[in-house]
């Protein structure tokens, strides 16, 4: 199992800590380093900038929203970096929720998120490989545009620049069976957002049946400490924020998912006490048993012994979301 560092995106401004611990992570033999975005910094930006200060850490988006850039300026991100990185680009994309992308991006949520998904990973793999002129007869990313409001000059392009590698890894963030299954099927790997080693069931069927050199990827919080309990807070933190925040009360991805690994009532109660500006109370709801699931936390001898059933199952790269020196070189030495 490889080990990852999952930087995430940046708050109020960026971290000056990032570049150092990817440099350390670098060192000491981490596989790739991640950066996201969700409506504030950029993940392409701050990996172009890690790449400049490291030579062999593979470079992630875990991950770039698909409703921020068309396909193809997408594609044309994922290229230039693996040019200047030397081939070390994976391109992690998601098509996040209605409330981001209909309020932060002012575009529709699409009726049929696979369809649409299946469309831009098609686009993308098009430009990618470069074999003739990119043109996709879609219904969310068509290729030239035939729109009713478009001038009907558009023809289809090939790239000018041409990619370092045509098999560029595309991995894709899904939490929904159906949306597991596809992206089994159509791309290169998986960034399972909440994985628990003892429930791959919550994914579906299609997870116990993977293509060789499928990656699967969970982002994990791991941190090396005494006191389980106080180490759980920042998870519970998160989970507050994504299972309470990140969507409408209607529908929220990862309220259903926390629901389908068995906290239903507990996931509907932090939604209610999140959305009712009660946000202390929404993350002291989250459960310390689904917290401790879903993540490394404790001890050293705690977290080798867990360790054991994250690699028995599935997982190919363990993405570690820790800001602590002393935590990635403690999972580095567990798992070598």
């Amino acid at each position: 199992m490889r080990l990852g560092l999952a930087l995430g995106y940046w708050g109020r401004g960026p971290d000056a800590g990032h570049v150092p611990l990817a440099v350390e992570a670098e060192r000491l033999g981490y596989d790739s380093v991640w950066t996201a975005e969700s409506w504030g910094s950029d993940a392409f930006t701050p990996l172009a900038w890690i790449a400049a200060r490291t030579s062999t850490i593979r470079l992630g988006t875990g991950v770039a929203q698909m409703a921020a850039r068309t396909p193809a300026a997408t594609a044309m991100h994922a290229l230039t970096l693996d040019h200047l990185s030397g081939g070390r680009m994976m391109l992690g994309l998601g098509l996040s929720g209605p409330q981001v992308v209909e309020g932060w991006y002012g575009r529709p949520f699409p009726a049929s998120p696979l369809t649409a998904t299946r469309e831009y990973v098609d686009v993308v793999r098009q430009v990618l490989r470069r074999e003739g002129p990119v043109a996709v007869d879609g219904r969310f990313h068509p290729l030239p545009y035939r729109g009713p409001d478009g001038t009907g000059l558009g023809r289809p392009l090939k790239s000018i620049t041409h990619p370092l590698r045509s098999d560029l890894p595309v991995l894709l963030g899904a939490e929904g069976p159906r949306n597991v299954a596809q992206t089994i099927r159509i791309a290169d790997g998986w960034l399972p957002l909440y994985w628990a080693p003892s429930r791959p069931e919550a994914y579906g069927e299609a997870v116990r049946k993977l293509p060789e050199g499928f990656m699967v990827a969970p982002l994990t919080q791991v941190r090396v400490c005494d006191d389980v309990a106080e180490g759980l807070l920042p998870v519970k933190a998160m989970l507050g924020f994504y299972i309470g925040g990140m969507g409408h009360a209607a529908r929220n991805f990862h309220a259903d998912l926390m629901a389908r690994m068995g906290y239903e009532e507990q996931a509907r109660r932090i939604q209610e006490l999140f959305l009712a500006g009660r946000r202390e109370e929404a993350v002291r709801a989250v459960p310390d048993a689904f917290a401790d699931e879903i993540s490394l936390v404790g001890p050293r001898e705690r977290i080798a012994e867990r360790l054991a059933a994250w690699r028995a199952g599935p997982v190919t790269d363990l993405l570690a979301v820790s800001p602590d020196p002393h935590t990635l070189r403690v999972l580095a030495e567990l798992n070598s």
